[in-house]
């Protein structure tokens, strides 16, 4: 029974397994018209995006980045569109820590200069 217990302070955001693209040129994702996404991504009725729309766009890049695996992420992300918006993106802290740490391209400029 103590085995069902989780431990006080115990927060499933902090465990959560976050993918990312071996490289960001990996990503080659559209940068215009409609994409649609899988149900482990967005799980609305119509889970489609439009390029065109920045909201949309962004709404995009911040779920595929959060939720989507390795190859979601390299056919939906297009590099340059990506460098642009990840200043503005909604991701968990430790989402974001982890795809900095990895691309440094991605560092905000105070955190290069340490």
């Amino acid at each position: 029974m103590a085995d069902d217990v989780i431990q006080r302070g115990w927060r499933y955001e902090d465990h959560i397994a976050y993918a990312a693209p071996d490289s960001l040129d990996d990503l080659h994702g559209p940068t215009t018209g409609r994409v649609r996404v899988g149900g482990h991504i967005d799980t609305s009725l119509n889970p489609v995006y439009d390029l065109g729309n920045a909201e949309d766009r962004w709404s995009l890049y911040s779920a595929v980045v959060r939720s989507g695996t390795r190859v979601d992420q390299m056919n939906l992300l297009d590099k340059g569109l990506l460098l642009t918006m990840w200043p503005s993106l909604n991701l968990p802290m430790r989402c974001r820590k982890t795809w900095q740490m990895r691309f440094t391209e991605l560092a905000e400029p105070v955190l290069r200069n340490r």
